[in-house]
């Protein structure tokens, strides 16, 4: 008696679940023009990998940063002795000051000679010389304040800066070594702007020159896999002697994330189009290594069905090659389409017979 009850309990929970239900959101397989595409390997390349060398002479003070370390653009990576450049500083501000009061000297004393010469009380070679002098004066201070930007800028060349952020790839100095211009000290990579070379076989290179389109297929670390739209291809105009393949750079836009030089990733050209049978992304069940959907018929019913997945089209949605017929509607809410079905199957089993 308590087995029965329980049973009609239990019956009546699953049909008060099933009647409760809110209406499965679906949509429909359908044919539609996809990109054709051919993927290929390609290898991530930084766009600025440069090697940082000195620029003045001087003795290594200190090294900042040293290999994978991240460097902002502008950081000091590299310290240079600047004794002898202070003091060529300190020289080239004393001239500096000297030919300014010099200047404002003989300024000061020409404007008193016009003065005198406007009411005729000097010569006009009296006049030309004030003039004469101040003009030299000035040319002077315009002289000692270039030299004092030039030793400055030799001050500062001391201070050794990353051009670009980016990471340091290569370490060349200690502390200690004396450095001349042109000497490395530091060899990094950016990492704002990246690029993909790829190797494409030689059928393949006039289609895919002709369509210029193609994008970057990256697996983050959950598992997820999404697409980088390429922003400019360069295609090299020679082919490898070796292989027959034709090297393609895949430029790619600003500071993307999860891209580093040295990885490999995929890249996918367009070659072409095609009719395919498409449906949502989010539709698809992954099972071990059954991949499937819930398909909703016209009386409402739910059925699993398992299908034959091809690539995913650059707007998300799944290519269908087997399993699965045009106008059929798919549950685009796998987790709430299968609570529902196992729902309906617990029910028919408890009646005994379909609903």
């Amino acid at each position: 008696m308590n087995i029965r009850l329980l049973s009609g309990t239990l019956l009546l929970t699953l049909a008060a679940a099933v009647r409760a239900a809110p209406a499965l959101e679906t949509a429909p397989a359908q044919v539609e023009t996809v990109e054709r595409e051919q993927v290929f390997d390609g290898t991530v390349e930084a766009v600025n990998q440069t090697t940082v060398s000195a620029q003045t002479t001087g003795r290594v003070l200190q090294v900042l940063y040293d290999v994978d370390d991240y460097v902002e653009k502008g950081a000091v990576i590299v310290r240079l002795r600047d004794t002898e450049q202070r003091a060529q500083v300190e020289k080239a501000q004393a001239a500096l000051n000297e030919a300014r009061a010099r200047y404002q000297q003989t300024k000061a004393e020409f404007a008193r000679v016009q003065e005198l010469f406007d009411k005729h009380l000097v010569s006009k070679s009296r006049y030309d010389q004030a003039k004469a002098e101040r003009d030299a004066a000035l040319a002077r201070l315009q002289a000692a304040e270039a030299a004092l930007d030039a030793a400055r800028e030799q001050l500062e060349r001391t201070r050794i800066r990353a051009p670009y952020s980016g990471i340091v790839t290569q370490r060349h100095v200690e502390v200690g070594e004396v450095v001349q211009p042109g000497t490395p000290v530091m060899t990094g990579v950016s990492l704002e702007k990246l690029r993909v070379r790829v190797a494409v076989p030689q059928r393949l290179i006039n289609a895919i020159r002709k369509l210029r389109r193609a994008r970057v297929i990256v697996q983050d670390e959950d598992g997820r896999t999404r697409s980088i739209p390429a922003e400019r291809l360069t295609f090299f105009p020679y082919a490898q002697g070796k292989t027959n393949t034709f090297d393609v750079r895949v430029e790619l836009p600003e500071n993307v994330k999860g891209l580093f030089p040295g990885m490999f990733v995929k890249v996918a050209f367009v070659t072409g189009q095609d009719k395919r049978l498409v449906i949502p992304a989010r539709a698809v069940v992954y099972r071990s290594e059954v991949t499937g959907v819930y398909v909703v018929d016209d009386q409402g019913r739910i059925h699993f069905r398992a299908i034959r997945p091809g690539r995913t089209t650059p707007d998300g949605k799944i290519v269908v090659l087997a399993g699965l017929k045009p106008g059929e509607r798919v549950a685009l809410d796998p987790i709430k389409a299968g609570a529902l079905f196992k729902a309906r199957r617990a029910l028919r089993e408890e009646n005994g017979h379909e609903r």
